[in-house]
């Protein structure tokens, strides 16, 4: 459902948008403080009900840690790995990379780029919406429940570089752990803090992003 949405909005609102990244993060910024309020007004700010998570605590020696948290880990491993195998080695992968990399070309080998915009901005809809889903059991499902991961999937995006898979998992793998670490010793708090920090670190010594400097031939 999620994948049909973004359709529509590519369709009606994004694609008079390419080439504009600040027009595109302000309008789709709009957008989602519309949904948000349209939510709110229907179905109310907060839940009646909480979904519970299906896994319980695994425990290893005295620490102990939610079995579902470790089970989204295997998740996110997963449908990283399919998004590769996708984009490697399918016909629609090869087409996207293609246009990605060079739209003036494919446009003149007779691809549609605007039919590959709106699959790939679909493909990448219905991939949040299935995190939505996976998170709910953690946040709650609530009108502003992507409100608090924005942040962190912009720096994560912007610190990784141009790579599409190799530069968000570099950077998720490096900020995340950076963040959960500190939290363990010091607090949340503190891990927001030290993400931010080490996202402003990452931009200043290397601006194109991780994969500006490393794996640059990567996906």
């Amino acid at each position: 459902v999620v994948g049909l949405i973004g359709l529509i909005v590519e369709w009606v609102l994004i694609r008079f948008l390419y080439g504009r990244m600040v027009d595109t993060l302000l309008a789709t910024w709009g957008l989602s403080l519309l949904f948000i309020g349209l939510i709110t007004t229907i179905f109310g700010a907060q839940t009646a009900t909480t979904i519970s998570p299906p896994f319980g605590a695994i425990s290893i020696g005295e620490f102990s840690s939610s079995g579902y948290e470790v089970f989204l880990i295997f998740v996110a491993i997963i449908l990283v790995l399919l998004v590769y195998l996708l984009l490697r080695y399918t016909k629609l992968g090869l087409v996207a990379r293609g246009t990605m990399q060079a739209a003036d070309m494919a446009a003149a080998l007779g691809i549609s780029t605007q039919r590959v915009y709106s699959m790939t901005f679909g493909i990448g809809s219905a991939l949040s919406g299935l995190a939505g889903g996976l998170l709910a059991p953690i946040t709650g499902v609530l009108p502003t429940i992507g409100a608090i991961y924005i942040g962190k999937a912009f720096i994560t995006v912007i610190s990784g570089g141009t790579a599409i898979l190799a530069g968000t998992a570099s950077a998720s793998i490096l900020l995340g752990g950076v963040n959960g670490i500190v939290s363990f010793i010091i607090g949340p708090t503190m891990g927001e803090v030290a993400l931010l920090l080490l996202a402003i670190v990452l931009l200043r010594l290397m601006p194109q992003g991780i994969t500006g400097r490393f794996f640059k031939r990567s996906l």
